[in-house]
């Protein structure tokens, strides 16, 4: 039970990381999604980009549950991207309501984190048999 519950925080990392990647192709989400206006073509290749990113790295972390010796670099790179984004809007604050809701999702995020953290570690000291 405890494995299944490991790969599910796994699985929802995963997810929010990936989800982003939708971004890529309509602007039009991308503007909802962080209720910012595209004024430029150059602020819109950058969040487009972005979104390209969140998908690889999404990615990664799914493809980490299929290949548990990727798990420990996928979630290590999540965990900065996910703290990164919440140290940034701390030092920039009064961000939108949008990056706000993004926030949050990040905090669940960190949170599954460590459940998966705290689970591998439960895991791992399961009583050798000689």
């Amino acid at each position: 039970m405890k494995h299944k519950i490991y790969l599910l925080m796994i699985f929802i990392v995963g997810l929010i990381n990936f989800l982003p990647v939708l971004g890529l192709f309509s602007v039009a989400e991308l503007s909802q999604a962080y209720g910012i206006e595209f004024n430029s073509n150059e602020l819109e290749v950058l969040m487009r980009h972005r979104a390209l990113l969140f998908g690889i790295l999404g990615g990664f972390v799914l493809y980490s549950l299929f290949k548990a010796s990727l798990r420990a670099p996928a979630l290590v790179m999540s965990g900065v991207s996910m703290i990164g984004f919440l140290l940034l809007g701390w030092i920039v604050g009064d961000v939108n309501d949008e990056l706000m809701k993004i926030t949050y999702v990040d905090v669940v995020g960190i949170l599954c984190l460590v459940i998966a953290i705290v689970l591998q570690f439960v895991l791992n000291k399961r009583p050798q048999s000689y």
